[in-house]
């Protein structure tokens, strides 16, 4: 499994990041988690607003709020 967060490194791109780390390591899953600062790359998986959180080549949420590691955990196992 591949899941990626974009976003530029702000902030809530760093807590989501650690978020979705923390849900791959509970739900004991093996998975590459990626951080995508490149602002291109960004705009071309369709994220308007950041942070981004791609789970398997699927875009699963964009902007704020963030989602909790609960909904994170959801939008894996979705994938599984």
């Amino acid at each position: 499994m591949e899941i990626k967060v974009l976003g530029p490194g702000c902030a809530n791109c760093t807590m989501l990041y650690e978020i979705t780390e923390g849900a791959v390591k509970e739900l004991g899953v093996e998975a590459k988690v990626l951080k995508v600062t490149d602002m291109l790359q960004i705009s071309l998986a369709g994220v308007m607003s950041t942070p981004g959180l791609v789970v398997n080549g699927k875009l699963k949420h964009t902007g704020k709020p963030l989602p909790s590691a609960e909904k994170v955990k959801e939008l894996i196992r979705q994938e599984l």
